[in-house]
């Protein structure tokens, strides 16, 4: 059973103690505490079976069948960039418009079914058509990663500040559960293609995306029922919104800059979730490229996701006990060991161990981080900050595709075999995990 954490302090402008027991708070609230966290269910269901598992391997031995497995994973790593910048120029000026019309749920709707619709697109596209391929996840990126600059903004909203990580951690949890059954389930139609009817594996690992876009969609309409968006007073509409919103964007960049703990952690975030979402992107083609066996990347995979439920629960417990602040700072020193770990790695039991110790850090890492950058911002303009946090985060998923993609190309130019370049790809990781813990430690709690 999850405990999920109740708050009507901002959705009815009440306060409440702290201490005050769970059965005196809202069912209204926790149903929408229950409906926001159950977003992270929903779109999780992409990021393992497309971005991490399914999308890597199928792009390098279905849609680039013949290609050289360094250029198939310079394409891969160009596609995460190219979706990254996009974001990243997008995403303060919606944030900034989202804020000034009262629209964070409306954005978070468009992002979210455009990436379901354009990830169901992908189970249409024919072998050796990577670029469509590219095209397609591409959007399906932009629009995963779209909706989850909303879904953010959205957190102060249904959760009082000292339930902040704790249901930061409850979306984190249900989302590696959730992403995990989806996608355990996709393994099995992939290994057992018969079962399901399938003439062969590339028809099931097709079918499989048609499955992601539809949970996607369906389980975001809990989200949409049950969280109630807190109003701006100063809320305007259509055009009205865009205009303030650039204004309000160019002004916030300027108080961002002046705003010395805002900025050193934006700085700090840069760095290390560049390390951590580059893990998540280039895994399993890491693996490919050393000659594991697809079987046992997708099992490592699946292992990764359920040790990552729990763990991201017990990170939010860690940080109501010792600060999120000393969390992130034990997950930082997680990757840093992983990262050197996964440059030697041999055999697939050593990547199956490897997968575990990132399903111990990733959820909580991720969760903290949020929490904490939330406690930093005003609640009315949540959209338009978390538009800057999430524009970090895209810029970064553009330097750590094409630092892994080009050291990767670089080491295989001078003559050197494909898995030594592969492992100089990985290893290039530790420098964004060194560089961005070391400013976060300048931080003050």
């Amino acid at each position: 059973m999850i405990f999920i954490p109740s708050d009507d302090s901002i959705l009815s402008g009440k306060k409440i103690d702290a201490a005050q027991p769970p059965h005196l708070l809202t069912t209204r609230n926790r149903k929408a505490i229950f409906g926001w966290a159950l977003y992270d269910w929903a779109n999780s269901a992409f990021a393992t079976t497309v971005m991490a598992g399914f999308f890597p391997l199928f792009f390098k031995n279905y849609w680039s069948a013949g290609a050289d497995t360094a250029l198939s994973t310079a394409r891969l790593g160009l596609a995460n960039s190219i979706a990254g910048i996009v974001l990243a120029l997008m995403a303060p000026l919606l944030g900034a418009i989202a804020d000034r019309g009262s629209a964070r749920k409306r954005f978070l709707i468009f992002f979210a079914y455009l990436g379901a619709v354009m990830t169901v697109l992908l189970c249409l596209v024919s072998r050796g058509n990577w670029p469509l391929a590219v095209l397609l996840y591409i959007i399906s990126v932009i629009g995963f990663s779209g909706s989850n600059i909303f879904y953010d903004a959205l957190l102060p909203t249904v959760a009082r500040k000292s339930k902040l990580d704790t249901v930061s951690s409850l979306g984190y949890a249900l989302g590696y559960l959730g992403g995990g059954l989806l996608f355990a389930f996709n393994v099995w139609m992939a290994l057992k293609p018969e079962t399901f009817g399938f003439a062969d594996q590339a028809a099931a690992i097709r079918f499989s995306f048609l499955t992601v876009g539809i949970w996607w969609a369906l389980f975001t309409i809990p989200l949409l029922c049950f969280v109630k968006e807190t109003r701006n007073p100063g809320r305007l509409a259509d055009w009205a919104a865009v205009r303030a919103g650039i204004g309000q964007m160019r002004r916030t960049f300027r108080e961002i800059r002046q705003l010395k703990t805002v900025f050193l952690f934006l700085a700090a975030y840069w760095l290390y979730i560049d390390g951590v979402d580059t893990i998540v992107r280039m895994a399993v083609d890491y693996g490919s490229s050393l000659g594991l066996a697809p079987g046992s990347l997708i099992q490592a995979l699946l292992l990764t996701q359920f040790i990552g439920f729990p763990a991201a629960l017990a990170f939010g417990y860690l940080g109501r006990r010792i600060g999120a602040r000393r969390g992130i700072l034990i997950a930082l020193g997680g990757y840093i060991l992983i990262t050197v770990w996964g440059t030697f790695l041999r055999s697939s039991f050593e990547f199956y161990i490897l997968a575990a110790a990132i399903g111990l850090v990733q959820g909580g890492i991720q969760a903290l981080s949020r929490s904490y950058y939330t406690r930093l911002i005003p609640l009315e303009r949540s959209a338009e900050f978390f538009g800057f946090y999430n524009m970090i985060g895209k810029f970064a998923a553009v330097l750590g595709p094409l630092t892994v993609g080009g050291v990767t190309l670089l080491v295989r130019s001078l003559g050197a075999e494909s898995t030594i370049a592969a492992r100089a790809g990985i290893a290039s990781i530790i420098i964004f995990f060194l560089a961005g813990g070391g400013i976060f430690i300048s931080l003050k709690d």
